[in-house]
């Protein structure tokens, strides 16, 4: 049974690990185990300190609190904690967060915390040094004075997706003294004040409403300012080409679920530009971690290694669209390169080849030969299919028998709009055949007409059938099929 949604005032807690990307990079599994034993040894503390533990996703923690004093005593807790524990770790995982604090309205529901107060304290977190904790003006307003705490004051910031700039504090614990036990915390908040407590953070809440009720606006990338980035600081060497991170579009469509079109645009971008040899290019798994979460140009290049970032956003309405999109070397701050683009869904794949050779230009990358022929290959004639593709490209990538069953509609309408795509019928072999290889629980769920052993025979010959179709139009993922294929078959 669903939880019933909630609206109410809470302070919340955002907690986001440094780097995560590039800790998996260099082990895998460790790298999973220890970020989850970090977020249950900072649940730990949390809990202790009257908190509840929302959600933990991926690297990321999401934490709410009646008291920013309790708040601010977890985080600071856990972090001294957590220093003492990676100094006593061997080998070079160490994971370390970041922590924001704010003060905001949030709707509770099915046990997830979502609002304006959990993006701001997301927005605070990035500007968190690692094993660092800020907090906003009006959290650190209700934090009583006899905690030993110390204060630098950020000063007014501009935040994505807020209009008014938000005071930002960077605490500490004060040096020579202890982080208060929770019943001391709770006393200390106790006697701070002859006020009741209610009336003490009454006027912070309202200013936190007022700045809420001038609604979220989407911050433009392309202000000047941009603080440099440090080769000296980044956790992998630059390689010797010129390197380039994709971070996820951000979505200006009115329609929120114009999502999966502005993520096929980035992903087929990476996909693009990776085609070119001159060019280190970063993967989308590695890009997409920073998914709605506004990074710093800096922190993205050191994280990764890269010199180049291009972000951007698209805003479609029907089959017309605006595409933004900019260049900066991360480097030196500097933009490199802008843009905006305006047209209909029949250009979406001259879009994508112009973004492409425009960067490749800016960057002064040497083509190959085959390369200064080649121009964006368009795997469908129709726009109509790709945008069909992209809607079951969405599902695809979540990778269940749920998740698959929603997309094959999508795909099988691409398909139908143009009988030559061969991406498509890929994913179609892709699915089929990986519910194969998951039994006949998947295959069940997805050839729902047949029984039993029936079924698992309905999907094998559906996902030979469609890969055999894919491979007119060959793609990475009809290769992969294929390989799967072979191997499953034990042809070596």
């Amino acid at each position: 049974m669903k939880e019933r949604a909630a609206r109410k005032l809470a302070v919340i807690l955002h907690a986001d690990v440094v780097a995560s990307t590039v800790l998996v990079h260099r082990h895998e599994t460790l790298s999973h185990e220890r970020i989850r034993d970090a977020f249950h040894r900072f649940s730990g503390s949390v809990n202790a300190y009257g908190g509840t533990t929302r959600e933990i996703r991926g690297d990321a923690l999401v934490a709410e609190f009646q008291r920013a004093s309790d708040a601010v005593t977890a985080a600071l807790a856990f972090q001294i904690q957590n220093a003492e524990h990676n100094a006593t770790l061997e080998e070079d995982i160490r994971p370390r967060l970041r922590i924001g604090i704010s003060v905001g309205e949030v709707i509770i529901a099915d046990h997830t915390v979502t609002g304006a107060g959990v993006v701001l304290a997301q927005r605070l977190e990035q500007l968190a040094e690692p094993g660092g904790v800020c907090i906003q003006g009006a959290a650190y307003e209700t934090i009583p004075r006899r905690l030993p705490f110390d204060y630098e004051n950020l000063g007014e910031r501009a935040l994505k997706g807020f209009e008014e700039p938000v005071r930002v504090l960077r605490v500490t614990l004060r040096p020579g003294e202890s982080v208060p036990a929770p019943d001391h915390v709770g006393a200390a908040v106790a006697l701070g004040s002859g006020r009741p407590m209610s009336r003490r953070i009454a006027p912070a809440f309202i200013a936190l409403l007022i700045m809420a009720a001038g609604g979220l606006a989407w911050w433009q990338p392309w202000k000047p300012g941009l603080e440099p980035g440090s080769p000296e600081r980044m956790d992998l060497p630059l390689p010797g080409k010129p390197s380039i991170a994709v971070l996820p579009f951000d979505n200006m469509s009115d329609d929120p679920k114009q999502e999966y079109f502005v993520d096929g645009i980035t992903e087929d971008l990476i996909t693009d530009l990776s085609k070119v040899s001159g060019l280190f290019v970063i993967a989308r798994n590695s890009t997409f971690v920073y998914k709605g979460r506004s990074p710093d140009v800096r922190r993205v290049a050191e994280e990764l290694g890269i010199r180049y970032v291009l972000e951007g956003s698209v805003r479609r309405s029907g089959d017309q669209m605006r595409v933004n999109a900019q260049l900066i070397d991360a480097v030196t701050g500097g933009q490199i390169w802008a843009e905006r683009y305006d047209g209909s869904l029949i250009d979406v794949f001259a879009l994508q080849d112009n973004v492409t050779r425009q960067i490749v230009a800016a960057l002064a990358v040497n083509l190959t030969s085959e390369e200064q022929h080649h121009t964006a290959a368009e795997e469908t004639v129709s726009p109509r299919a790709y945008d069909a593709f992209l809607q079951g490209w969405e599902f695809y990538r979540r990778f269940s028998a749920d998740d698959f069953e929603k997309a094959i509609p999508h795909f099988e309408r691409a398909v139908g709009l143009d009988p030559d795509y061969g991406r498509a019928y890929a994913a179609l072999a892709s699915i089929y055949w990986e519910s194969v290889r998951q039994g006949e629980s998947w295959t069940l769920k997805l050839v729902p007409d047949r029984l039993d052993h029936e079924s698992f025979l309905v999907a094998r010959d559906r996902a030979e059938k469609y890969l055999g179709l894919a491979m007119k139009q060959p793609s990475p993922l009809a290769h992969r099929v294929l390989s799967a294929m072979y191997w499953d078959y034990r042809q070596f």
